[in-house]
C-alpha cells in the first residue's frame, strides 16, 4: 500500500477545496425597497442556482453584508435612509466586503448619479425598467469577471505605462504618479484595453467585448459612464482617454484635446 506524502496530501486537499469552493452556490445580496422587484428579482435568481438574502434599506443591507459576506451584491440606488451610494462606499471602504462586486439598479435618467456609484467602485449598472434575462446575464458577466481574476494570478503578465499611468496586470494595481488608483474588474480591463492597443482607436464593441465578454448585451451609453468614471478617478492623467465621436476611444499621451 502506497502512502500519500504530506505534500501530495495538501496538493489534493487544496484542490478538492477548490473544487467545492467552484461548485458552491453563490450569494447575492438584493438590496431594494420595492417588494416586488425584489421578488422577481430573487425568484428567477434562485432559479439560476444562486443563494439569496434581501434587504429593504441602507443599514440593514450594510448589517446583512456584514454577517454574511456575499459573492454579489445587487444595490438599488433610491433607498430610504441611508441611499445606495452611501452603501456602496461603506463596503468598498471595509476590508472585508471591499471586493464583493456591487451591480446598481437605477430608475433615475441623471447618469450623475450612476458616475458616483462607479466611481465609488460599482461594476455596473443596470436602469429600471429591466429585463430580468438582461439583469442575470450581467451578474453573471460580473461574477465570471471576479472569478476569472483571483490574486496573484497573471505574474508574467507586463507592465503597461502611458504618461504618468502604470497598469501592473499581474497585481491588478493602477497608479498615476505613483499614487494607487482603485479600478473595479471593468474599469482596469477597459482601461488595460485602451493602454495595449497603444493609440490605435478602438469601437464601443471592441471594449465592450474586451472587458465584459461578447455574450452580454451592453449600451454603448454603458460603456461612455464607465469611461466617465476612469476618467475621474485618474484625475490629472484623464487626458489619456481620447474619445474618437462617432467610434469609440483612444489612447492619447500628448495631452492634446479631450
Amino acid at each position: 500500500m502506497l502512502l500519500m506524502s504530506k505534500t501530495q496530501e495538501s496538493s489534493r486537499s487544496a484542490g478538492v477545496q477548490a473544487n467545492a469552493r467552484k461548485h458552491q452556490k453563490k450569494r447575492v445580496l438584493v438590496v431594494d425597497d420595492e417588494q416586488d422587484i425584489v421578488e422577481l428579482i430573487r425568484f428567477n435568481l434562485e432559479r439560476n442556482g444562486y443563494e439569496v438574502f434581501t434587504a429593504a434599506d441602507g443599514n440593514a443591507a450594510l448589517e446583512l453584508a456584514r454577517k454574511q459576506v456575499p459573492d454579489l451584491v445587487v444595490l438599488d440606488l433610491m433607498l430610504p435612509g441611508i441611499d445606495g451610494t452611501e452603501v456602496a462606499r461603506r463596503l468598498k471602504a471595509e476590508p472585508a466586503t471591499s471586493g464583493v462586486p456591487i451591480v446598481m439598479l437605477t430608475a433615475k435618467s441623471e447618469e450623475t448619479d450612476v458616475v458616483v456609484g462607479l466611481t465609488l467602485g460599482a461594476d455596473d449598472y443596470v436602469t429600471k425598467p429591466f429585463s430580468i434575462k438582461i439583469l442575470l446575464a450581467r451578474l453573471n458577466s460580473v461574477l465570471r469577471r471576479s472569478d476569472a481574476a483571483p490574486p496573484g494570478a497573471g505574474d508574467d503578465a507586463p507592465l503597461l505605462k502611458a504618461g504618468p499611468l502604470a497598469i501592473d496586470a499581474s497585481k491588478h494595481e493602477v497608479t498615476v504618479d505613483g499614487q494607487s488608483v482603485k479600478l473595479t474588474l471593468t474599469e482596469f480591463k477597459l482601461l488595460s484595453a485602451l493602454v495595449s492597443a497603444r493609440g490605435r482607436v478602438l469601437s464601443r464593441d471592441q471594449l465592450m467585448d474586451k472587458a465584459m465578454g461578447s455574450d452580454v448585451f451592453v449600451t454603448d451609453r454603458a460603456i461612455d459612464v464607465h469611461v466617465t468614471a476612469i476618467r475621474k478617478k485618474l484625475g490629472s492623467a484623464s487626458y489619456l482617454i481620447h474619445t474618437v465621436r462617432g467610434v469609440g476611444y483612444r489612447l492619447q499621451e500628448d495631452g492634446e484635446g479631450e
